[in-house]
């Protein structure tokens, strides 16, 4: 296959400038008002569209803002599959939620904004656990590779706790980074909270 064909479509870049601008309008009128208060055909009238052609691009008015974390579950996994291979899978999924902390790296206070819109809106909270759900199964099998255990891997519950727990660790400290309004550093947090359980 050469680069060309690779290339997205000018109808799919299209769509995803589209979905970009409006979840950046939806992510503010969230920030400002609150998720609960917001309204599909508020976000709509802002980007210009009919509550139609909204649903066209999102299935629901939580997908707005939670879109780009459907990215988020292939670059865990590339970032898990560039680890060396004899490496502990818990130093690897260490390195792995380093994906999360690269986001907004230059600008925390989006990533500070977004856990706020969490917290506030419980409908939002549980869509953003259907993702974090997605992510661990996809990381579960890769971790099962790496472990040599005398279980098939369907029926190994060890890389689902090693993961889940990753990904536990990595929402207690964003919960304490939020607590103290987003000082100090996410690396740091993230490496207290994972040492407490591999001590």
């Amino acid at each position: 296959m050469n680069d060309t064909a690779k290339k997205p479509t000018l109808r799919q870049r299209t769509r995803q400038a589209m979905r970009a601008e409006v979840s950046a309008i939806a992510t503010r009128l969230f920030a400002e008002q609150g998720c609960d208060n917001t309204t599909v055909e508020q976000i709509a009238a802002e980007a210009g569209l009919s509550r139609t052609t909204f649903f066209r691009y999102f299935g629901t008015k939580e997908d707005v803002v939670l879109t780009w974390l459907e990215e988020l579950g292939p670059a865990l996994v590339a970032a898990f599959r560039a680890r060396p291979g004899d490496e502990h899978p818990w130093t690897s999924l260490r390195r792995t939620l380093d994906v999360f902390t690269a986001m907004n790296a230059d600008a925390p206070e989006r990533s500070l904004a977004f856990m706020r819109m969490l917290q506030e809106s419980p409908t939002m909270t549980a869509r953003y656990a259907e993702r974090q759900q997605s992510w661990e199964d996809l990381l579960v099998p890769l971790v099962a590779e790496r472990l040599a255990g005398d279980l098939p891997a369907d029926r190994d519950p060890a890389p689902r706790a090693l993961v889940a727990s990753a990904l536990a660790c990595y929402n207690a400290a964003m919960q304490a980074w939020g607590a103290a309004d987003g000082a100090g550093s996410r690396d740091d947090l993230i490496d207290r909270a994972m040492n407490a359980l591999h001590a």
